[in-house]
Formats: structure tokens, sequence, C-alpha cells
């Protein structure tokens, strides 16, 4: 696959020493990039989703260390070392679940460590573009990976948005459909709208018209259905394919809420459940996945849509942003270092200290 495909989707760009994002809350209807040019701004964006995804949301927050330590370093040029931790912990308590945020923030904190030059910016500016560089070339590579595991001309089912919006470009779920899509080996995608925030509806189903992939949109509910009757079509869904925000040591998935359902739709009409993310998204520290936080947000997000309400007054509601899916149910995890088929705590380990 061309790069020329990646590219036509950008959504964050360093450019004139600021960074622009492209405001993922105005898709489709609208295609505007908000310009920040602070760390607060930053850490808020990320909070607002105006930047989602677990690989984008740790490109964002290393181009916001950029920006904090050169504020940091004209205020105070003997004690920016000390004054930026602040804004670290600023940028890690924006979205709790994303294990790539905080892994981006600790490579950026080792630097700022080890930095001894006059002026601190290039050398993490140079950082910080090489971590949005590697993820698109980690995307690129996953999608070759995961496209070979898919035999036979077919459906797919995707929840959530793991596209370029969600990563430095490309895509990781939405990498191996495009992939695959050019080998003619996926013939239609299916995409769950994805309450609250509608990422399926607005952003997946967006990026496939965008590349000409046929998509038809699904509420939820209706999955299991679509499913269903889809082994009588000609092409029959034969994968879902997920990304994710954190994978545990055990093979344990975080990914949007509605993931684990989907997984267990997966096993009981004999289907193959496919999840991809590059091995920044694993945490070896976590030894399962009961241990990963799920955020939670506020509950307006689900009794409203769009602004308008669309519960009865008085109702209660609850909004984990996340569920985890039980590595028992996961077919293949996809990474640029290899495929992990039937994931289990050795084959985890072995492949994050496989040598690539």
């Amino acid at each position: 696959m061309s790069s020329k495909v990646y590219d036509s989707i950008k959504p964050i760009i360093w450019q004139g020493g600021s960074l622009q994002l492209l405001d993922q809350r105005l898709l489709p209807t609208e295609h505007i990039y908000i310009t920040l040019r602070d760390v607060n701004s930053v850490a808020q964006a990320i909070t607002d989703m105006v930047v989602r995804g677990a690989p984008a949301i740790g490109i964002t927050a290393a181009y916001g260390i950029v920006i904090a330590a050169r504020h940091r370093f004209s205020e105070n040029s003997d004690n920016w070392k000390q004054a930026i931790e602040a804004d670290l912990e600023t940028l890690a308590q924006s979205r709790p679940t994303a294990v790539n945020l905080f892994w981006a923030i600790d490579l950026m904190r080792d630097v700022i460590k080890g930095i001894a030059a006059d002026d601190p910016i290039a050398t993490l500016l140079t950082l910080a573009r090489q971590i949005h560089k590697d993820d698109i070339e980690a995307n690129l590579k996953m999608g070759e990976l995961g496209a070979q595991l898919i035999e036979e001309p077919c459906a797919v089912l995707t929840h959530c948005n793991a596209g370029a919006l969600a990563t430095g470009g490309y895509g990781t779920a939405l990498g191996v459909i495009r992939s695959a899509f050019a080998q003619n080996k996926i013939q239609h995608v299916y995409a769950d709208e994805t309450r609250p925030w509608l990422q399926g509806a607005r952003l997946t189903a967006w990026e496939m018209v965008h590349d000409n992939i046929p998509v038809t949109l699904l509420v939820e509910g209706a999955a299991a259905h679509a499913i269903k009757i889809s082994q009588l079509d000609e092409t029959p869904i034969r994968w879902i394919i997920v990304g994710s925000d954190r994978i545990a040591a055990n093979g344990d998935v975080a990914n949007k809420i509605g993931t684990y359902s989907l997984a267990i739709l997966a096993r009981h009409h004999g289907i193959k459940f496919m999840v991809v993310a590059p091995t920044t998204t694993i945490d070896m520290n976590i030894t399962c996945g009961v241990d990963i936080p799920i955020e939670e947000r506020s509950i307006k997000e689900v009794l409203s849509c769009s602004g308008l309400e669309v519960a009865a007054k008085g109702a209660k509601a609850i909004n984990p942003a996340f569920d985890v899916t039980p590595a028992e149910l996961v077919d293949a995890i996809v990474t640029e270092k290899g495929v992990v088929l039937k994931p289990d705590t050795e084959k985890m380990k072995a492949l994050m200290t496989k040598v690539t």
C-alpha cells in the first residue's frame, strides 16, 4: 500500500512551531484544525476528544511536551527540567486508559533527563516526530500482517474508530482493512455507530467513504442480527477487527465499550476476532484485564446526543468508555512485531522480547 493513502488523512500536524489537531468532534460535517500553543490546551484537547485513539493520544502528548519544554526553558533555563514535571503530570491526567499516553510521556521524560544542550527543543521535537513516523510505519506493517490472516474474500465488522484518525496515519484495525481491501480480500465493511460519541458513524464511516471502501453503518444492537444473516450472503462476515487502548500481559484487551459483546458474538457465530495494536499499547506491567483502569466519562454524554436531551429527566446512566475482552475470546493480536494467535502470557512475553 502506498503512502499516498494514509497521507490523505492527517489528524496531527506540527507546523510553524505549534501543534494542529483535526477536531474530530466536528467530523464528518466540518473539517477544521485547531492550533494549540500551550500544554494545558493540549491536555484539554485529549480530554475533550478533539483527538482520540491511543496511538494518536501518545503522539499528541509528545508534541505537547515539546511545547511545554519551550515555555519552561524560556521562563527559566536553569530550572526547566524540574518545572516541566507539572506539565507531564497534567498530560498524564488527561485520559487514564490509553497506555500509549504514558509510554510517550515516559519516553520524553527519559530524554529530558539526559539533555545537556543549551536548547532542548530541537532534541525533543526530533523525538516527537520520530514517534509520529514510527507509528505510521507500524500501522503499515500491521496492515500487511493482518491482511495475511484473511484467507478468502469476505465482509468484516469493526467497532469505534481505529483508523488514520486514531493514529499517526493509516490506522490499526482500519489499516488491516485498507490493506486487505486493496488485495480484494475484504469486499464490504460493517461499522457499529459507537454510542455515545458515534465514532463509527462520524469517523470510521467517513474514512471508508473517503477511501472508496464500501461501508454499512449499524447500531450496536444490530450487530448480532447482521452477523447472523450475513452467513447466507455471498460475502459473509468472517472477521471482527478492532483496535485497542491497552492490552494486558496475558492478552486481555481494553477497547471501546461494546467490544466485549462483539467478541462473545464472534465466538457464538464461529467467526474470528482480531485485535490490531502497536506494541506500545501492550502493558506488561498489568497482569490481566481486571487491573486496567476504565475511564468513566460524564453521564451527560449518554443522556444527550449532539447537545439534545434524549433521556427522561431523572433517569440515571453509566458511561464507561471502555470494556475488557478476555484473551480466550481473541483469535489474533496483530502488532508491528508480529502476530500472536490465541494469546496468553507466555506468547505475549515472547512477542515483547522479540528482536525485529
